[in-house]
């Protein structure tokens, strides 16, 4: 039986699994709580998948039967907050302290999960591209766009050369112009968009480095990245955005800036302060 926790395999072979195995997959990380309740014969019900489907996800997982699987999914949601107002976890009878408690609950969580899934190695090879490049363009599409810029903004507090591309024609037009001596910090969450696919292809070709943060380090698009760092927060179907997600990403984002100042303090310190010192003139 593997040791890892079990929603962190899932999201792991994502991409290797089958149409029928994914839905399994989307089904039982949403619900995690319900699923390790519920038989075979429900939990295929629940999904429309074959039960014969469910014990070969199993294995594929590493688990030598059903049992084990959701023995391996109480496990995993052990002590985790119980808080998805999308699926029930917040009742129409609770009131504002209990609603912002239960969210605290999911949002730390988030952060915990994201620490967990650092691999400090990436994290270095990250700061390493973003330290040496020329130029670095942070993108993204939706929800993930504005992580980019929230990305771009704090960079630029201590870094020159940091810039948001939004429009998705622009990405690819900025991609082109790239050299060897600039990247790309993208973040999607699937890491499976086509506008990223396409932008990242292109900056091969330039021979530009590249960097994504996503939540499935088996994406297509993560297969085309020097460097992915993998965020933490499950989202269901409905949760398109979510505030924990965006969260994870914001705690990588800190994690990485910081890795980057702390090798030249006094500089990035400095830098900050005729940022502090610039922008002192636009207040009355």
């Amino acid at each position: 039986m593997p040791e890892e926790n079990v929603f962190t395999r899932i999201t792991r072979e994502y991409y290797q699994l089958t149409a029928s195995e994914k839905k399994l997959a989307a089904f039982v990380t949403a619900n995690g709580q319900r699923s390790q309740t519920m038989s075979i014969s429900e939990l295929a019900a629940a999904c429309g998948v074959a039960e014969a489907t469910i014990s070969r996800f199993c294995r594929r997982m590493g688990y030598r039967g059903y049992s084990a699987f959701r023995l391996a999914i109480a496990a995993a949601t052990a002590g985790r907050s119980s808080s998805d107002p999308l699926h029930g976890e917040i009742q129409p009878e609770d009131t504002v302290p209990d609603l912002c408690a239960k969210l605290a609950g999911v949002d730390s969580d988030a952060i915990r999960e994201t620490q967990s899934l650092i691999i400090p190695e990436s994290i270095i090879a990250a700061a390493n591209i973003l330290t040496a490049a020329d130029k670095v363009l942070c993108m993204g599409q939706g929800g993930s766009m504005l992580m980019a810029e929230e990305a771009a903004h704090l960079f630029t507090t201590a870094f020159p050369g940091f810039f948001a591309v939004a429009d998705s024609h622009m990405q690819v037009i900025t991609a082109s112009s790239l050299t060897e001596w600039d990247a790309i910090l993208f973040f999607s969450y699937s890491g499976s968009t086509k506008d990223l696919m396409d932008v990242l292809h292109v900056a091969r070709q330039q021979h530009a480095k590249s960097i994504l943060v996503t939540r499935y380090p088996g994406s297509p698009g993560a297969a085309l990245v020097d460097v992915v760092l993998q965020c933490g927060s499950i989202e269901g179907p409905l949760q398109l955005g979510s505030v924990a997600a965006r969260i994870a990403q914001l705690y990588l984002i800190d994690v990485l800036f910081s890795e980057m100042c702390r090798r030249d303090m006094e500089r990035c310190r400095h830098q900050r302060e005729l940022v502090a010192e610039a922008l002192s003139e636009k207040h009355v």
